[in-house]
């Protein structure tokens, strides 16, 4: 990245100007503009149908149940945060955004970003509880501790960011700070400011050991004896139905990473500012969007309820156009 110099005085409220994909031409806005509107869509409709379907099916009212609408509620806040402004600023050109409007952007994205984490790390701890422990299973899987599980990964990851978003604020800006990204990342903010980056960067990366490979290796943790007593079962159809308990936990996993991996990569190498870019929309587009589809189409509970929830909408339609 290049080194961001300060014209002008610096009064402390600058105006941060997104640059989206430096290499974009113009005339290109508006399918990119089309293609994340789609993916929005799907991202928006997928995980709904989730949330509808749990909340509204008995069989699904179950802790696994529970952390996967915490999970599709995720997703919709997260992509939420970023891609309406991704389609702003392709559509209408809107590349400008507030100093408090930018770090709110940061804030919620990285939070989100943490909870993501967090609630996987529980999903694979209910996960080690069914396959390990499954005559404690309703003893350890309370609908009490469900609920503190999940409150406590939303609540450390509201918290967690706070500290790099002060300091952030605190850095020093020109009146119009150059952002070459789609949106307020945090470490695409930091290299627009005129001040030494060097503490930020450090921070941003224990900020990503914290959320990235301490869950990781706590699902890892939660998956190595689950897995193991899912090979002692003698009998294939017993196997086999143990393990889909958990694949697509671990599918989900590793998207997720996976995601994390390419961004990180991205920024890390001496790539052009596109592939930073792109690095870091892909990660914050593929799991949300992928999340749905591995449930629905790997869990046959979920999937038969959201089977279930369209054949009565569909049902009612038609009574109601017969009427």
């Amino acid at each position: 990245m290049e080194a961001t110099t300060c014209n002008g005085s610096v009064d402390g409220s600058p105006v941060f100007y997104l640059v989206g994909i430096p290499s974009l031409p113009a005339s290109f806005f508006l399918l990119v503009f089309f293609i994340f509107l789609l993916f929005y869509l799907l991202i928006l409709m997928g995980n709904a149908l989730i949330l509808v379907a749990v909340v509204v099916e008995p069989s699904l009212h179950k802790p696994m149940y529970f952390f996967l609408i915490n999970l599709s509620a995720l997703d919709i806040l997260f992509t939420t945060t970023t891609v309406p402004k991704m389609l702003s600023l392709f559509l209408l050109g809107d590349h400008f955004l507030s100093f408090s409007s930018c770090l709110l952007q940061m804030y919620l994205f990285q939070s989100f970003t943490c909870s993501e984490a967090f609630i996987l790390v529980v999903m694979a701890y209910d996960r080690y509880v069914a396959i390990c422990r499954p005559l404690h299973y309703p003893v350890h899987m309370t609908p009490q501790t469900n609920a503190a599980l999940a409150a406590s990964a939303w609540l450390t990851a509201l918290l967690l960011p706070i500290p790099a978003v002060i300091q952030t604020s605190q850095m020093a800006y020109s009146d119009i700070a150059y952002i070459y990204h789609c949106f307020c990342d945090h470490l695409a903010l930091v290299q627009s400011s005129c001040s030494d980056t060097t503490p930020q960067t450090l921070m941003g990366f224990c900020i990503a050991m914290v959320v990235s490979f301490l869950p990781l290796l706590l699902v890892l943790l939660s998956h190595a004896p689950s897995l193991a007593s899912v090979l002692r079962i003698s009998s294939r159809e017993g196997r086999s139905k143990a393990f889909s308990t958990c694949s697509s936990h671990l599918l989900v996993v590793g998207t997720y990473y996976s995601s994390i991996a390419i961004a990180y990569v991205a920024y890390r190498a001496d790539l052009p500012h596109d592939f930073h870019v792109m690095g870091n929309v892909a990660y914050s587009i593929l799991t949300p969007i992928l999340n749905p589809l591995i449930y629905t189409l790997r869990n046959k509970d979920v999937k038969a309820a959201i089977t279930k929830i369209t054949c009565l909408k569909t049902k009612a339609t038609t009574g109601m156009l017969d009427f």
